[in-house]
């Protein structure tokens, strides 16, 4: 895999670390699996393996939530991941894909568009008209491939898709077949096949599961990071990575500067606080940890190329206020009393106060 493209795939920036794993991995592997389900575990929460191979963590959590998922992938039930935005579904997604088949990129990002097609199958309309309906005019979705792979299937966002184009999965998902009836065939799922999904509740234009599809999915809810500590450590971890991968000239941030973002997406998110002795209002942003990344990582570019490579309040203020201020209105009167009430009080944050009221 070239390493001049923007973002690997999670096989190819983590292949190392999966074949230092198949080498150690002497425990029983599900039909078609890369690894086994112990293995998967140590390659999503990390560790040091007995030949002295460090393994990094992909998500630092509850492992038992991990357990739980690819437990749930080694029986013939499939996995909805399901969290508040920002939870790392997609991370986990595509990561369980890459450690279970070796390959993460049998997508199907779910929208309003998201069509039965794109679900089930296509036509190559040219052979289409030409010959007719036929296995050569067939245009096979990435759920099909998966199915006849024996692979790992995923979809982003299934609750964005619309309910009828939803509901084209339960035959798939009970029966582990899918009719094809303009060839009066089908396609049979090998074994190894699985479908991890992803949703959440908080965006607009949400359609809700229906019972029948919800009663084939074991569904598996993220949470925000429990500790401020954890997410520093989440935060941290991405930052360093990303400004590796995106190369930017700035130099990795100050603990005390994430550890300061980190307190007030936490503080506005649970609505008072980090002391508990004052209620805050909530923005009707999400304010997840995958913001605090952006908002750090925008600061770094800002100090790489336009400062003196040092992040600085003022780096992350403009990014800051764009996580935080969705609603014109009613969040900048949030976000403004937030500053006033909180930021200005303490001494130690003159320069985050300086640096946010300018942008307002």
């Amino acid at each position: 895999m070239s390493t001049t493209v923007l973002r690997q795939h999670a096989e190819h920036q983590f292949a190392e670390e999966l074949e230092q794993l198949q080498k150690v991995d002497t425990r029983q592997r599900p039909a078609n699996w890369l690894l086994s389900p112990w293995a998967v575990i140590n390659y999503l929460m990390g560790g040091r393996l007995d030949n002295g191979f460090e393994i990094s963590p992909k998500y630092i959590g509850n492992p038992r939530l991990m357990e739980i998922a690819v437990a749930t992938l080694a029986t013939d039930r499939a996995l909805l991941l399901f969290g508040v935005p920002g939870t790392a579904k997609s991370w986990v997604s595509e990561h369980l894909s890459a450690a279970i088949s070796g390959d993460s990129t049998l997508l199907v990002q779910g929208t309003a568009g998201t069509s039965e097609e794109q679900i089930r199958y296509g036509w190559n309309y040219a052979q289409l008209l030409a010959h007719g309906p036929s296995e050569a005019a067939l245009v096979p979705s990435p759920l099909v491939q998966a199915m006849k792979r024996g692979k790992i299937a995923r979809i982003e966002e299934l609750t964005r898709i619309p309910a009828d184009v939803q509901d084209a999965l339960i035959t798939v998902l009970s029966e582990k077949t899918l009719p094809i009836p303009e060839l009066g065939s089908e396609v049979q799922a090998t074994r190894g096949f699985s479908l991890i999904a992803t949703a959440n509740n908080r965006d607009k234009g949400v359609n809700e599961l229906s019972s029948a599809l919800k009663r084939r999915f074991n569904t598996v809810i993220l949470p925000v990071p429990a500790s401020e500590e954890e997410e520093i450590a989440i935060v941290t971890k991405r930052v360093a990575e990303l400004g590796r991968a995106l190369e930017l000239p700035a130099e990795p941030p100050a603990l005390k500067e994430i550890q300061r973002i980190v307190q007030i997406f936490r503080e506005l998110r649970n609505g008072q606080t980090a002391d508990g002795k004052a209620k805050l209002k909530s923005p009707s942003s999400t304010l997840s940890t995958a913001e605090v990344i952006s908002v750090i990582n925008n600061g770094m570019a800002l100090a790489g190329h336009f400062g003196d490579g040092q992040l600085r309040p003022a780096d992350m203020a403009a990014g800051m206020i764009g996580a935080v201020v969705k609603d014109p209105v009613q969040d900048q009167a949030v976000w403004t009393e937030y500053l006033e009430t909180v930021v200005k009080e303490r001494a130690e944050w003159k320069d985050l106060y300086r640096a946010f009221r300018e942008q307002l």
